[in-house]
This record gives structure tokens, sequence and C-alpha cells, in this order.
């Protein structure tokens, strides 16, 4: 295991092992399949090294639907062994981090003219459950109308037929990247965020050998060598396969567009989950409750333009909105109910003639004559078998034979073995942190991000006592702390959006908290005062992205 602490204070340290030591694996990109990669890499004892231009997780891979899910639509599809993959990595996925992703009960309003009518969604379901492999107690159960109006009062009732009542898992996609890559960290991968790379380095035989890599943070340029390279860039595995001598050849990305928008609970009070019909075309929406807020997506759109600023236009908002008020007539959501949005792109493989919603959800790995290994396609949800079906490639190019040891490895603060050890700590801990003023909710909140590492955040609050007498935010200081020297975050960005989810479902607090943030970071990362007005001028920028549309 690796002693060093994962932290943006020891980045030079890192980035000069990056350019000293000579790896087995280089992975491009720190969403969650370069994560997962480095991991099961890391798992099998190789020595990997891991760069992402951005910060982990920036891509699609904070704004996602948040679910690891088995697939239900793909069964239209007729995709059954996806369905089949993604239920059983489903389970996987919850026991290695049941901090991080958790079972919620999903609804399935069955409607006149819906998708799936009652026989259909019955069956549907029941297929689901068996290719899933669920457990008995979390299997569907159909619902007469009454029935789903009693669960879900908001429903429409002129057009509902009955329900299906399954289990689907909530998650945050950016915090479950993170913690990956931690867990990588702790088994010897050099994993670095803002480490973009500008060219390949190619061995005397023609091979790709490494890449030159340029730091944004230090603006340092270095060359990073490698038996083999894994390019996991997502929506831009075509942008780095241009790089390469070969280029795009063959199989290409098709990206297609996914928006999300969130508005406060008490405008859409959900009692579960609900994923229901869109009347306009067919398509399916989810709407789903979590603390004070409802989010509800996804739209799916060809998308060709900007990679790297993909935003939600009214249109997308448009279509939700309505979509939801078709369902929650008493909703009555307009455009100023909205308090965030996100907009994520998917790395789709391109099929002439299919339209967004038809295009398989399969991931493919595309091998270079160069010898550059390039993955593509995929789900959240099957994250952990597209690593391992990497490495199995990989280690064949490289004739070892060796296994993944991830399917039951622990992620970075998931050491939990049910949901009631989970209450069990957040009581132990409310007990343990009275003195310090923190509060049940508090504590609930943290460990449904950190897990077993709120320890290391209480055990610095309780340090911070004399210094920030305000409770709340002694408590975010030691957050910040936390995510600044075990998660490598090194702005303020990093923080509010991809290890905490703030600017997307606490849009409003941080009205009143980001300048604490600052300064607190700023200390942490030892800023100058134009360094940390840059930091603020930066996060206003995306402060003000997510409500774009509103223009």
């Amino acid at each position: 295991m690796n002693t060093s602490t994962f932290s943006a204070t020891e980045r030079t340290t890192w980035l000069s092992k990056l350019e000293s030591e000579s790896f087995d694996l280089l992975v491009i990109g720190g969403g969650i399949t370069g994560a997962g990669i480095a991991l099961d890499a890391a798992t099998r004892g190789l020595k990997v090294a891991l760069i992402e231009k951005k910060d982990f997780a920036w891509g699609t891979s904070s704004r996602s639907t948040k679910l690891i899910h088995g697939g239900l639509r793909y069964l239209k599809q007729l995709e059954f062994s996806l369905v089949h993959e993604v239920g059983v990595e489903r389970a996987i996925v919850h026991s290695n981090a049941p901090h991080i992703v958790i079972p919620e009960k999903m609804l399935l309003p069955i409607v006149e003219e819906g998708s799936l009518g009652k026989t259909l969604s019955s069956i549907g379901l029941w297929v689901y459950d068996r290719l899933a492999s669920v457990e008995k107690e979390e299997r569907r159960k159909m619902l007469e109308k009454e029935v789903v109006i009693g669960l879900e009062p908001l429903v429409r009732p002129d057009i509902l037929l009955g329900g299906g009542l399954y289990y689907e898992y909530r998650t945050d996609d950016a915090r479950l990247t993170i913690e990956n890559m931690k867990t990588a960290v702790a088994n010897g991968a050099i994993c670095l965020n803002y480490t973009e790379l500008t060219d390949f380095i190619y061995k005397e035989n023609g091979y790709v050998g490494g890449a030159i890599v340029r730091d944004h943070i230090s603006n340092k340029e270095i060359k990073v060598r490698a038996r083999r390279v894994v390019n996991a860039a997502g929506p831009w595995v075509d942008t780095i396969r241009n790089h390469d001598k070969e280029g795009v050849v063959g199989k290409r990305l098709h990206l297609t567009k996914g928006v999300h928008v969130v508005v406060p609970y008490e405008k859409l009070p959900l009692q579960q989950s609900v994923y229901f019909d869109v009347k306009k075309d067919n398509r399916m929406c989810f709407a789903i409750p979590r603390g004070n807020i409802t989010y509800i997506g996804t739209t799916d759109t060809f998308y060709d333009t900007e990679i790297d600023q993909p935003n939600a236009s009214r249109e997308d908002v448009e279509y939700i909105l309505e979509a939801t008020n078709y369902m929650f007539p008493s909703a009555k959501l307009n455009i100023s109910d909205v308090e965030s949005s996100w907009a994520g792109l998917r790395p789709l493989i391109h099929q002439d003639g299919k339209s967004p919603s038809e295009l398989s959800r399969r991931d493919e790995i595309f091998y270079s004559e160069t010898g550059l290994i390039s993955i593509a396609g995929g789900k959240l949800t099957g994250y952990r078998k597209m690593a391992e079906r990497v490495l199995n490639f990989v280690s064949k190019t490289m004739r070892i034979k060796n296994t993944s040891k991830t399917q039951k490895l622990k992620l970075s603060g998931g050491d939990f073995d049910s949901t009631e050890a989970i209450q069990a700590y957040i009581y132990k801990a409310t007990g343990e942190a009275k003195q310090i003023e923190l509060k049940y909710e508090q504590v609930h909140a943290l460990v449904y991000k950190y897990g077993t590492n709120t320890d290391l955040i209480i055990n610095r609050a309780y340090e911070l006592y004399n210094a920030i007498r305000d409770p709340e935010e002694r408590i975010l200081a030691a957050e910040v702390w936390y995510s600044v020297h075990h998660e490598m975050t090194n702005n303020l960005c990093d923080f509010v959006i991809r290890r905490t989810g703030r600017l997307y479902f606490e849009r409003p607090s941080l009205e009143k908290t980001h300048l604490f943030i600052a300064n607190q970071m700023a200390e942490l990362l030892d800023w100058s005062e134009e360094q940390k007005l840059e930091e603020i001028a930066a996060f206003k920028v995306e402060y003000e992205a997510v409500m774009d549309f509103k223009r």
C-alpha cells in the first residue's frame, strides 16, 4: 500500500514520480472508466500512472443521472446480456461502496398509450429481476391503480392504469470516481488531475511508449513512459486517437447530450423515485428526490459542438418541465423553479441510421496499429466490468497472466457490511461529536459522502474547535481540509462541484459559503490574494453556467 496521502499539497512530489519512473500502464482520462482501470491494474500488481486534463470526473462522470441502474429500457432493445451484466454489477458496486451506492424504490407508472403496457411491464420487470439476479426482498411488485395513487399522490390519475415498484441504486457519480481513484492510489497507482496529453511518445518499433504531458498547475511539460497506453477519455476518446499516428480509423464515437434539472423538493415532493413516460416522443424520464431537492432528467439528443462546454439549453429545460408537468400536473413547474442543472455527454459508438435512444450502450475496445488501446461506450453501472475487460486485453498484449481482484474489493470509505452498519456508524459518530456541536443531519450527510473516512473529518473539526467557533463553519473547514489532503482537490470548483455536489444540489447555500471555502483553500494551498480572486472568479463562471438557459 502507498503511504503517501493523496494530497494536493504534494503535487510536485507526485509529478516528479510521474516523470522519473517508468510504468507498465498509462491511463488517459480520470473519469469513472479511467479510475476503474487504474484500480484494476494496480491491484493486479502493475505499475500504473493516470493523467486527466481537468479534474477527476470533470466530464461525463459528474454529469450522469447518478444511478447505478440495471438498464430496464435496454430490454426494449432486446439487449438481454447487457441487462444481465449491469444488473449483476449493480449488486457488486453496492457491496463495495455501500456509502455512495444506495438502494432506492423506483415507481414505474403504467399509463394509457405508454411505452410499456400492463402485461409487458410485468413481464419486463420479471425478466429484469431474473436477469439482474435481484435479491428476493427487492423484486418487483405489480400494483393496481389505487395503490399507485396511494404511493404517489402527485401522479396523474386520469391516464393511470397501474404500476410497478422495483429497486434501483442511487449514487454520486463523481464521488464513486474519486473513491476508486483513492483506492487505486492506496494500491500504488500515481493519479494526477490537471495533466493533459499533448502528444504520444513512440518506441523504435513504432509502438506507443508513453506521452508528453502538460501540467496545467505548474505549467511544466514532462514525459511519462509506459509499456502500454489506454485511452479512457470518454467523449474525448476520438480527440486522443487523433493525437496518435493512426488517427481515427474504423469505428468512431457518436456523442449524445443528457440534461438534468434541479428543483426544490417542495415543488415536486415525490414519495419515491419515479421512472415515467414522456408523451412527446415515447422516451422515459427519471424524477429522483434527494434531500431538499428533486432532480429530473434526462434528454437524449445528438451533440456535435464544443465537447468541453455542454450546457442545458432553454429547449432542454422546457422539454423536461413539460414532461414532468404532464405526469405530475399539480406540480405546475416553470423555468423560474429551476435551481440548478447539468449537461453530460454520452460517448456512444456510432451506428448508421440509429436515433440517439437506439444507440447501444455497450462498450468496445479499439486497438490501433501503434498499440494504443481505446475503450468507448458503456455505462456508469458497468465501469468495473469494463475495467476488467480492458486489463484482460492489456495483459494478453503483455503476455502476462493475472486476474481481476476488484469484485470483492471495498472502495475507500466503504468498509461496511450492511445498511444497518452505516446507520450504527452514524449514531456512534454523532454521539462522539456532541462536544463539537455536530448534528445528526450533518454526520449523516458526511457519511453518505465519505463513509468511514468521516472519522478524519470529525477529528479535524476537534482540532479546529478553538480556532473556528461557528459549528457550521468548523465542520465545513474540516471537510475542505480532508478534501485537499486526501482527495487531490486543487481549487474551489473541484470542491463545490465534484467532491461534494454542492453546486448541483445546494446551489443557494453557496451564496454565503463560497468565500469561506475559498479562504480555507487559500490557506491550505498557499494561494496569493491574486490567485484566490482568480479562483473565486472561476467559481462564479460555473455558478452562472448552470443557470445559463434563463438568459
